[in-house]
């Protein structure tokens, strides 16, 4: 009777650590999906203000159809992309288009001055700033997953039940990991 009693409590023990296993791996998850949503978000408010700006600008910028038709397309490939790993590319290349679309900005002083435009270039970097730090939060949870799912005992659980790991949201374009270089 003594040892069904002891041998009661490890299974009780035992299916309390493989529950509480599996529901940690499930929040873990969760707060994955939950931190590329706030990404999402933020790339969604990058395409929505592309356009405006675009706009804004081709009133003062006759000559640079080119420089726009970059930014359309590189907007329409970050719209369309689905995986993570799509979005980064797709995203890389639209931010090295909308750089190239500021350099060219820098000629017309006209436009620079404007205050529509000045206020949606505004939004734009704070947009750029909150896909930053909406990045460095996904990458974190994405640790803090694929570490729980690595990590004995866990990795057991994880095996059994099919999770797998998630990817990061990295920086596609070596341009983007260059420091830029002042001049004076």
């Amino acid at each position: 009777m003594a040892v069904l009693g002891i041998l009661l409590i490890i299974l009780v023990f035992a299916g309390l650590f493989l529950v509480g296993n599996y529901n940690s791996l499930i929040g873990l998850r969760n707060q994955v999906k939950n931190a590329w949503s706030q990404i999402d978000v933020q790339l969604k408010r990058r395409h929505d203000l592309i356009p405006n700006l675009i706009e804004t600008a081709k009133g003062y910028m006759q000559h640079e159809r080119q420089t726009f038709e970059s930014v359309t397309q590189a907007r329409s490939q970050a719209l369309g992309a689905k995986s993570i790993e799509q979005k980064t590319k797709a995203e890389g290349n639209l931010s090295e288009a909308m750089g190239k679309f500021f350099l060219v900005v820098e000629n017309y002083p006209d436009l620079k001055a404007n205050q529509n435009f000045l206020t949606l270039q505004e939004e734009l970097t704070s947009t750029e700033n909150k896909i930053s730090f909406s990045r460095q939060a996904y990458n974190d949870q994405v640790l803090f997953f694929n570490n729980k799912i690595q990590m004995f005992p866990s990795s057991i659980i994880a095996g059994m039940f099919n999770f797998t790991q998630e990817e990061f949201f990295q920086l596609e374009d070596k341009k983007e990991r260059e420091v830029p270089k002042v001049k004076f």
